[in-house]
């Protein structure tokens, strides 16, 4: 494993169920020769493609960590045509302190790629992926959600992308997800992301953003559950056939989908998260905490649409997302 940084304690070639860690080498005050033991799962039974499934990019987020941890001992792999890699908390430091960054850098993986070997502890993760295992993988699942600031529509998502075909892929595989709705996700940042490491590798890539909070609750890990089975059975790499149900298509067209606090306090939501909204509608006052006797600022819907997303808990910031519009195809 020359020029990686981390060193896997599984064959992801060798046939059959394999428990272990991608082990990075760190030193710090509490360990001399310690290392950072990421913990994974591989199942291959035979020939057929690869399916890498992470959760925890993010640390405060636990759907993709509860889904994932319990898939590693669910899964039969007389059921299985091919390989699975499930690495439900890939950043691993983050996920450990319950925070959405590395608490060691301060490094948010999913803002990272392609990483550095020689660089940071979140950095050389990124590299691990970026070098490693995306190009192992044929089809890749990334399961986020909200974390401690953000709430949203239970939604698996998939992004406009240059190549078409791809794009196709892409969007069939969140189909098949069939969460309650399925979003072309356009990002705040899409700069460094590990979605746009997988897509310019010309990998099947779907993500989701499943409630938030700061928590995970039975319907939203219920989605994952069933979403991840539903999208390896559409690949061909598990037997079965598909639960489905009704899910809604969203789109999100331009920059008007986020509105932005250009102010600081007290946040009152004036719009569930699933209602149909209008341009105009008041969606959000913003109460000055430091006197009384003063007017909420305002803020209105910039268009027709569903209020997909929303700022997470009830004091924001100068900067902060107050809510997402998406529109319904």
């Amino acid at each position: 494993m020359t020029g990686y940084p981390i060193s896997p304690t599984v064959d992801f070639e060798l046939d059959g169920v394999q428990h272990g860690y991608l082990k990075l080498p760190y030193s710090h005050d509490g360990s001399a020769w310690g290392s950072i033991m990421t913990p994974l799962t591989v199942f291959k039974n035979g020939d057929g493609p690869t399916a890498l499934l992470t959760g925890g990019n993010h640390g405060d987020e636990y759907e993709g960590p509860i889904a994932l941890f319990g898939l590693t001992t669910e899964l039969d792999i007389n059921e299985i045509s091919g390989r699975i890699i499930i690495i439900p908390a890939m950043n691993y430091p983050a996920f450990r302190a319950g925070r959405r960054t590395s608490p060691i850098d301060s490094g948010n993986l999913n803002r990272s790629f392609p990483g550095n070997p020689k660089g940071s502890v979140t950095e050389k993760i990124a590299d691990y992926f970026q070098r490693k295992l995306l190009p192992m993988a044929d089809f890749v699942i990334d399961i986020h959600s909200g974390g401690k600031t953000l709430d949203f529509l239970p939604f698996c998502a998939a992004h406009i992308l240059h190549d078409k075909a791809q794009q196709s892929k892409c969007v069939e595989l969140m189909q098949a997800f069939n969460a309650p709705y399925s979003l072309m996700l356009l990002e705040v940042d899409a700069t460094g992301m590990y979605d746009s490491a997988a897509e310019e590798m010309g990998k099947v890539f779907i993500s989701t953003e499943l409630g938030g909070g700061g928590s995970a609750g039975a319907k939203t890990i219920a989605i994952a559950r069933k979403g991840i089975r539903n999208a390896l059975k559409s690949a061909g790499i598990l037997a079965g056939e598909q639960e489905r149900a009704d899910s809604i298509n969203l789109d999100m067209p331009d920059s008007r989908c986020f509105v932005s606090s250009e102010t600081t306090g007290l946040l009152e939501i004036c719009a569930e998260l699933g209602d149909e909204v209008e341009e105009g509608q008041i969606i959000a006052r913003i109460y000055d905490i430091e006197r009384t006797g003063v007017d909420p600022v305002l803020y209105r819907c910039p268009m027709d649409g569903v209020f997909a997303g929303r700022h997470f808990p009830g004091l924001i910031s100068l900067g902060d997302i107050i809510a997402v519009i998406a529109k319904k195809c």
